[in-house]
């Protein structure tokens, strides 16, 4: 009967529906499936899911249909997680944001939701972040990655701004920053003293991976 909740779990995810997904984690909870085992199963969905991606033989609706459903689930499975004590083997911590002015969200949170599926202990600032909120989410985290997303190009100068105040709080070099976005290029991302840059948000994962050793 577990294997059966956990296969319809991963297919609710693949086929993007975000209620039956909440749902199948729920019942997985109500009969007492450990949540570390549900989250590894909704990794594996995630991740076939990106993968498609990459090979170009899904599209962003497919990555974006997938990351709301996994959202879905996800409160379910923290709360499980926090109730019983349990904890999840992490290859990092991640502050992620997208910077002050810009109210844009999707890419972010496909980002966060990939990064998370991987093992990644994600906090999300949310959108339209000052330089000092992200300075505070720093000190109080201690991340090992900085994410930060701009669309608009009057935007993306701000993560200038965020690099400078993690400068001045002699911060900048005990993490790595990573950004992307519409209004981001590689050239940008070097013009700004970030560590590094991808379109994609499954490139973005890897390019986390590799930031702390595991790609």
């Amino acid at each position: 009967m577990d294997s059966e909740i956990l296969e319809n779990l991963k297919k609710a995810v693949l086929e993007y529906d975000s209620e039956s997904a909440a749902n199948w984690a729920s019942q997985a909870i109500k009969v007492g499936i450990d949540p570390i085992t549900v989250l590894d199963a909704l990794t594996v969905a995630i991740r076939d899911v990106g993968e498609g991606f990459a090979r170009c033989e899904l599209w962003l609706p497919d990555l974006i249909g997938a990351a709301d459903a996994m959202q879905a689930v996800m409160p379910i499975i923290e709360d499980e997680i926090k109730r019983r004590g349990a904890a999840r083997e992490t290859l990092g911590i991640v502050v992620s944001g997208t910077v002050f002015g810009d109210i844009h969200n999707i890419g972010k949170d496909m980002v966060n939701t990939l990064l998370t599926a991987e093992g990644f202990e994600v906090h999300d600032l949310g959108i339209n972040v000052s330089p000092q909120m992200f300075v505070e989410a720093v000190e109080q985290y201690s991340p090992d990655i900085l994410a930060m997303s701009a669309l608009m190009t009057m935007t993306a100068p701000e993560m200038m701004n965020v690099i400078a105040a993690l400068k001045q709080k002699g911060l900048r070099d005990k993490l790595r920053i990573m950004i992307g976005g519409g209004a981001i290029t590689e050239e940008f991302a070097m013009s700004v003293g970030a560590d590094g840059y991808d379109p994609t948000a499954p490139g973005a994962v890897r390019l986390a991976k590799r930031f702390v050793g595991k790609e």
